[in-house]
């Protein structure tokens, strides 16, 4: 494991990454989702392409990482570039689970896969709704140390800088930026994902004219059980790029 400091809107962030196979000649990029860490990406993934050279990053705020200001997807994409300028990185293969996709898809690399991918919005639940606005009411009478009963188990037990954070990022719809990308795309899914719906899933695959969706059974945590194919479906996605 080791530390970079990033210098970002004239803040220090610390950013913990790690290398595997550092001599290969292409890279592959591994980013986990919200409230996770690189670590969980390097136990999937690490024992398999090791034709490839495995990054492994903690996303400001998580990890080993360190965050000190309210950022947006897009800020995450930029300090992610900055530490790849750092490590001499290609943008060969980005990989990115749940709000790990909406990055990996901003950094615009010739292979993306994405598992799980956060970045289509869908209209929230009345009940959800209803939980809002009682919050909202209760901030009114002063009555906001109340919070953890009413935010979301990914907004719970984060700083200010990390709750202002995930309030920027996760009501975001990324249809525009999915539609844009032009690469080869391989769509990773769990069929019984309660975080990120197996509709998303189609409707990404509707949106990229490149690519290709994967079903599997499981949750939104899916791919730890299929490590070993989905590696291989990468893999076999990167040859096609040789091709052209």
């Amino acid at each position: 494991m080791a530390i970079k400091s990033i210098q970002y809107n004239k803040h220090t962030l610390d950013i913990s990454y790690e290398i595997i196979n550092p001599n290969a000649k292409v890279d592959i990029i591994i980013l986990h989702g919200w409230g996770s860490n690189k670590g969980l990406m390097k136990k999937t993934f690490s024992p398999y392409m090791d034709t490839f050279r495995h990054i492994y990053i903690d996303l400001p705020g998580f990890g080993g990482s360190t965050c000190n200001l309210t950022l947006q997807t897009k800020d995450y994409a930029r300090i992610v570039e900055l530490l790849m300028i750092h490590l001499n990185a290609q943008k060969d293969i980005i990989v990115g689970h749940s709000f790990g996709g909406k990055i990996a898809v901003l950094l615009n690399p010739s292979v993306l896969v994405l598992l799980s991918s956060a970045g289509i919005y869908w209209a929230k639940s009345l009940k959800i709704k209803s939980k809002i606005a009682i919050f909202k009411m209760m901030k009114i009478f002063g009555l906001a140390n109340l919070k953890k009963y009413f935010v979301a188990e990914d907004a719970k037990n984060l700083n200010n800088s990390m709750y202002e954070t995930f309030k920027n990022v996760v009501n975001e719809d990324f249809s525009l930026e999915f539609k844009n990308y032009r690469g080869k795309t391989l769509i990773c899914w769990g069929d019984t994902d309660s975080a990120t719906p197996l509709k998303s899933a189609h409707k990404i695959n509707e949106l990229i004219k490149d690519s290709v969706l994967e079903i599997y059974h499981g949750d939104h945590y899916f791919f730890m059980q299929y490590s070993d194919d989905i590696s291989n479906k990468i893999e076999k996605t990167f040859l096609k790029t040789l091709g052209k």
